[in-house]
C-alpha cells in the first residue's frame, strides 16, 4: 500500500533561466515566510512530503525540482552541469517565488551545499538558514587539477545511462535497497514521483544521466569558508547518527574535519537524529519537523 500524504502538494511550473523548473508547493502564503526546500543528488522537490505531514502548523513550502532532476527540464545538449548553474537557478527562483522577501531556506545534501554558498552570497535574502547533511567535499590540491579534467574529457566519450525497472514495485525495492529504514509505504509513494513510465513500458529514473559525470572543477575549501563566513542568518545543521563520511570519501575526509569548517558560520544550532541516516527527510520525518518548526519559529 502506498503511503497518503496529510497535506496534498500542488504542482506547477516556473520559468528560470530559460528551462521550465517544476516546483512542489504545500500550504498558503498567511502562514508566515515560505520555506524553500532544496532536495539532494538524485532525489526530487516531492520528497519532502514526510517532513511536511510531520509539520504541527501549516506552512508556505516550496521544492523545486533541480534542473535535470524530476520533472524540470535539461538544459538542451547538456553533457555536464556545473554548481555556479544551481544558484543562478536559486536566485531567479526566488525572484519568481518569493519576490522582494528574505525566505526560510533549507537544503539537503547537494542541496544543502548550494544552499550554505547562496546565504553567504545573497544574505539579505534568506532568513533562516537549514543544512540537512550537506558536508561539502574533500580538500583538493592544484595538482590534481590535471587529472580530473582528463578523466572529465574521457567521460565525454562514452554515453551515460540510468537502469530503468519494469514497475513501480521494482522502483520501491531499489529505493528500500539504498535506504533500508525507508518504509514500504513511503517507498512505494515516492516511487511515483522518482520514475516516470517510458515509451518501451519501463519505468525511468527521472534525472539526466549526464549527472553521473565528475565535475572537473576542483573544490576549493577556502573559497567556499570564504563564503561561508558571510552568512548573517542562524543556521540549523542536522545530521543523521548513522551516516559515514567514509563511504564516500573513504579517509579523505571526516565529520570533524566538517564541523571545524562549520566554526566559520557565526550562528549555528547543531543536532544529531537518532537512528538516521543520510536520508534524513525519509528517516526521522517526525523528529526533522519538530527541529525544523522549532528553529523558524524562535
Amino acid at each position: 500500500m502506498s503511503y497518503l500524504p496529510r497535506r496534498a502538494g500542488t504542482s506547477h511550473f516556473v520559468a528560470v533561466r530559460g528551462l521550465d523548473v517544476h516546483v512542489t508547493t504545500w500550504g498558503t502564503a498567511a502562514a508566515g515566510p515560505p520555506l524553500v526546500a532544496l532536495h539532494g543528488w538524485m532525489d526530487v522537490g516531492a520528497s519532502f512530503q514526510f517532513v511536511v505531514d510531520a509539520l504541527h502548523h501549516e506552512r508556505l513550502v516550496f521544492a523545486p525540482d533541480w534542473r535535470g532532476f524530476g520533472r524540470s527540464a535539461s538544459p538542451p545538449g547538456t553533457d555536464s552541469y556545473w554548481f555556479p548553474d544551481y544558484l543562478g537557478d536559486l536566485d531567479a527562483l526566488l525572484d519568481a517565488l518569493a519576490p522582494g522577501t528574505a525566505v526560510d531556506l533549507l537544503g539537503h545534501s547537494m542541496g544543502g551545499n548550494v544552499v550554505m554558498s547562496y546565504a553567504g552570497l545573497r544574505p539579505q535574502r534568506v532568513r533562516r538558514l537549514i543544512n540537512l547533511e550537506g558536508f561539502g567535499l574533500p580538500a583538493t590540491k592544484a595538482e590534481m587539477a590535471p587529472q580530473r579534467l582528463l578523466e572529465w574529457l574521457d567521460s565525454l566519450k562514452t554515453a551515460q545511462a540510468l537502469k530503468s525497472y519494469d514497475s513501480l514495485d521494482a522502483v520501491a525495492t531499489r529505493l528500500r535497497k539504498n535506504n533500508p529504514r525507508l518504509p514500504a509505504d513511503k517507498a512505494a509513494w515516492l516511487a511515483t514521483h522518482w520514475s516516470a513510465l517510458g515509451d518501451d513500458g519501463r519505468r525511468h529514473i527521472l534525472g539526466d544521466p549526464a549527472h553521473k559525470r565528475a565535475n572537473p572543477v576542483l573544490y576549493q575549501v577556502d573559497e567556499v569558508l570564504a563564503t561561508w563566513r558571510r552568512i548573517a542568518a542562524p543556521l540549523l545543521w542536522v545530521e543523521g547518527d548513522s551516516t559515514e563520511l567514509a563511504q564516500w570519501w573513504g579517509n579523505r575526509y571526516s565529520k570533524a574535519e566538517f564541523h571545524q569548517r562549520l566554526n566559520v558560520v557565526p550562528k549555528v544550532e547543531r543536532h544529531t537524529l537518532a537512528d538516521c541516516g543520510h536520508m534524513l527527510h525519509h528517516d526521522q520525518p517526525q523528529a526533522l519537523a519538530a527541529l525544523i518548526e522549532t528553529f523558524l519559529d524562535q
